[in-house]
C-alpha cells in the first residue's frame, strides 16, 4: 500500500474530509462528490468498484489454496440467480469450495458494503451493515443452493473491515486448517489479517482514483 493510499484510508476511517463538496465525480461524471468519500465507495464506474470485490475474492482464493483447500474462482453452477428475475440473471459463484460440508460443495458469495449509509437516519452500529448484507444474500441464494445439493456461504464485509457472522465462521475454519498444517504460530492471525488488509487495499483504489491531484 502506497503512502497516499495509507493516508486516504486513515482519513476515511477517521471521517476526516478529503474531497471538495459539490464537485462532479471525475470518474463517472454523473454525481457530486461528498467530502467523506461515500460516493467514491459506491460509484460503480471503474476503476475501483469491481476491483475491490475481485481483489478480496482473489486474496480469499489464495488463502484457500495455501491452506490446501480445493476451490475455484468464478465457477459456473447454473442456479445462482435473483429469484425475482429468474434465469436471466444466472451468475457464477465467486468461489466454489469443493467438499466443504458433508461432501457438498459450497458457493461463497462476496459482498462489500459501507457502514456509513443511512448514518444520519439510523445512527452507527458496528457490524450492522455487514449483517444486513449477509441476510439479503441468504434470502437471495440459500434456497437455490440447498435445492441443488450445495451449501451457501454469504461472505459479507464492510469498508471498515467488519465481517458478518458467516464470514467469520468460514475464516475461522480456514484458519484452523492452516494452523493444523503449520508448525509455527504464524498461521493463527494470518487469515484474518491478510483478508482485512485486502479489504482496505481495494477500498483505497476507489478513494485514491477520485482524489484531486493537489491532494495526492
Amino acid at each position: 500500500m502506497s503512502a497516499v493510499e495509507y493516508r486516504t484510508i486513515l482519513k476515511y476511517r477517521l471521517m476526516i474530509p478529503m474531497y471538495p463538496e459539490d464537485e462532479t465525480c471525475p470518474i463517472c461524471r454523473k454525481a457530486c462528490m461528498d467530502k467523506y468519500g461515500e460516493h467514491a465507495v459506491h460509484c460503480k464506474e471503474l476503476p475501483g468498484f469491481k476491483y475491490r470485490h475481485d481483489w478480496v475474492r482473489d486474496v480469499l482464493g489464495d488463502i484457500l489454496r495455501r491452506a490446501g483447500i480445493s476451490a475455484k474462482k468464478e465457477a459456473p453452477v447454473n442456479f445462482l440467480t435473483d429469484p425475482t428475475e429468474g434465469r436471466s440473471t444466472l451468475r457464477p459463484a465467486d468461489l466454489l469450495v469443493f467438499g466443504w460440508a458433508g461432501g457438498k460443495h459450497a458457493c461463497v458469495d462476496l459482498t462489500g458494503v459501507s457502514p456509513l449509509v443511512g448514518l444520519r437516519e439510523n445512527g452507527f452500529v458496528a457490524g450492522l451493515a455487514a449483517r444486513k448484507a449477509e441476510s439479503k444474500k441468504v434470502d437471495k441464494h440459500a434456497k437455490a443452493c440447498a435445492e441443488n445439493q450445495h451449501v451457501f456461504i454469504p461472505f459479507a464485509f464492510d469498508t471498515f473491515g467488519s465481517l458478518a457472522p458467516e464470514a467469520i465462521n468460514f475464516l475461522t475454519r480456514v484458519q484452523r486448517v492452516i494452523h493444523s498444517n503449520c508448525s509455527t504460530p504464524k498461521g493463527q492471525g494470518f487469515v484474518f489479517g491478510r483478508l482485512g488488509f485486502a479489504i482496505q487495499k481495494g477500498l483505497a483504489a476507489q478513494l485514491v482514483a477520485r482524489l484531486p491531484s493537489v491532494l495526492m
